[in-house]
């Protein structure tokens, strides 16, 4: 499975009263599409996946993949900390229609390594749908370990990973290890240049909500041989790339996206949006980098 370069983890817009807003995601996926992305991860952590109810999981999977039409890979985020529930979501986001299943590392029950094995092993088996693990210790309190990535990729449908450990040295390890056909994407997109010098295969990005086209630009020149354009662009583009974390995530790329005329509403608690100072402060990085609406 081909999933791109720049793959969009994509928030979920909200309506005044905290639903889910169906027609601010349709015109989210058209400006996303427009601007760099070549796939799109639903329900993730940039997606408040933590606040979503399966049934809403789902009728976004539906809604994301039906708007799409095959136009770009629509990656489903059906992982979670209970192996049974994470099976059932994936069931059901593969009727929906959608191209591919993200499994984030399961979180607060902190599993062994063979716990994490004989999770995503199982769920694997439940599904033809090639799928992508998600490593992320900051959230989820555990680190798969590259020999337990690398001992995954012998499973035929788990054919990537989203690593974002920020340990350039495992995923040194994981493309090693790994089988040609196994992709590795950066989870930090700060990362991603330094990454893929190592050799990973793109980006699995919140920041290409705002700056898609630039970091297409960016690979590109890097994909080309032109090294030290992209490495400029890279540094250029560093100061947004941070300010969308000044904060969790999602807050600071939904008020960007606000700030570009693009709606997708607040936060869900626990979350908060920020506040005035903040704003203002990412107001002033984004016209700096000549980002506008």
């Amino acid at each position: 499975m081909n999933f791109g370069k720049i793959i969009t983890a994509m928030v979920t817009p909200f309506d005044a009263n905290g639903d889910i807003d169906f027609p601010a995601t349709e015109k989210l996926i058209e400006h996303l599409i427009a601007n760099g992305s070549d796939g799109l991860v639903v329900a993730g952590t940039t997606g408040e996946s933590p606040t979503l109810t399966a049934a809403e999981k789902l009728a976004l999977f539906k809604f994301t993949a039906e708007k799409v039409n095959g136009r770009i890979p629509v990656i489903a985020g059906t992982g979670s900390n209970d192996t049974r529930s994470s099976i059932a979501l994936t069931k059901q986001a593969e009727e929906a229609g959608v191209d591919g299943i993200m499994l984030v590392t399961p979180y607060y029950n902190k599993p062994a390594q063979e716990g994490l094995f004989q999770h995503f092993k199982a769920i694997a088996e439940a599904t033809h749908l090639p799928i992508m693990l998600y490593n992320i210790p900051g959230r989820s309190a555990v680190n798969m370990a590259p020999e337990t990535i690398i001992r995954l990729s012998a499973v035929s449908n788990i054919v990537s990973v989203k690593e974002a450990s920020g340990n350039l040295d495992a995923a040194s390890m994981i493309i090693d290890g790994t089988p040609d056909g196994f992709t590795v994407y950066s989870g930090d997109d700060g990362l991603t240049l330094p990454l893929m010098a190592i050799g990973a295969d793109g980006i699995v990005s919140v920041a290409s909500h705002i700056i898609g086209n630039e970091m297409q630009e960016m690979i590109a020149n890097f994909t080309s041989g032109n090294i030290k354009e992209a490495a400029a662009q890279h540094r250029k583009l560093l100061p947004v790339m941070n300010a969308l974390f000044a904060a969790p995530n999602p807050v600071p790329v939904k008020t960007a996206l606000q700030l570009l005329d693009v709606e997708t509403g607040k936060v869900r608690l626990p979350m908060i949006p920020l506040n005035d100072e903040e704003t203002v402060t990412l107001r002033q990085l984004l016209e700096a980098g000549n980002i506008r609406a």
